[in-house]
């Protein structure tokens, strides 16, 4: 199944969700591929009008593969422009996902700042793809490709602080336009930008995210490539704190992305 059938699924029966071992990372379930799901949950109890300006993500253990789970999405709050939403993913009777999200109406602001343009970033075609390997890259790598533009691979023994380069859907996937959900999965395919920092293998993932999106959104399909760069704040004792962004081909701001990771070497 591909991103657009996984979020069709959550959309007609969250209370019994599937993740394929094909979306696997390791031994769970690829954390951005739930996010996308819980949110998508989310998103149908919400006004029209009031797109997605941030959530916070907690994995509280690891989604198990070939396995249902129940998708949860409860109002918290419903203000005159802003919804307050929580979302759960419960699987065998143990909360494994928590998301909080918030979603807000425009409001007239004399208050314009533009963002910064997206950084300089070496062309798609000049950059090293991670190819999809089975049993050596994680399972899910087969349906979103990644192109190094900046820092190193994992394990490579790079010590840069940053990383990145252009992220997209792999394959001929169904051409419709983008939403939060899919970029939710590009921005997560990303691995922690502390392990190119790494000589050799080690496990690593997502204690918590936060991601913001900046509407509107620019007008972006499935088709299209993505600029993301992430850099380490700091570093220690096994746990990393990262920045990240993402940015359209032409380089306007998208999302703005922060991880605790844990890595085990």
């Amino acid at each position: 199944m591909d991103l657009c059938e996984l979020l069709q699924a959550v959309r007609d029966n969250p209370e019994s969700v599937v993740v394929p071992a094909s979306w696997g990372q390791g031994r769970a379930g690829f954390g951005g591929l739930v996010a996308a799901l819980v949110f998508e949950n989310m998103r149908a109890k919400v006004p029209e009008g009031r797109p997605l300006r941030s959530l916070a993500i907690t994995f509280v253990g690891p989604l198990a593969v070939d396995k249902p789970a129940r998708y949860e999405a409860e109002v918290l709050r419903e203000g005159k422009a802003v919804s307050q939403m929580l979302g759960r993913v419960v699987q065998d009777g143990q909360v494994v996902t928590i998301v909080q999200g918030s979603f807000g109406a425009p409001r007239s602001s004399v208050i314009d700042v533009p963002a910064e343009p997206g950084p300089s970033m070496p062309p798609v075609e000049a950059c090293q793809e991670l190819p999809y390997v089975p049993g050596v890259t994680p399972e899910f790598t087969r349906y979103l490709a990644m192109r190094w533009g900046v820092g190193g691979l994992p394990f490579s023994g790079n010590s840069s602080r940053q990383m990145g380069g252009w992220v997209r859907q792999r394959g001929d996937v169904p051409r419709e336009p983008m939403t939060e959900a899919h970029l939710l999965a590009l921005v997560d395919a990303w691995p922690p930008a502390v392990l190119p920092h790494l000589k050799s293998f080690a496990p690593g993932s997502s204690l918590t995210w936060t991601i913001e999106f900046i509407q509107p959104m620019p007008v972006l399909d499935s088709h299209e490539w993505c600029m993301y760069r992430a850099e380490i704040e700091h570093a220690r004792d096994g746990y990393g704190h990262c920045a990240a962004a993402l940015w359209s081909p032409s380089g306007e701001l998208i999302a703005l992305s922060r991880q605790t990771v844990t890595v085990f070497g």
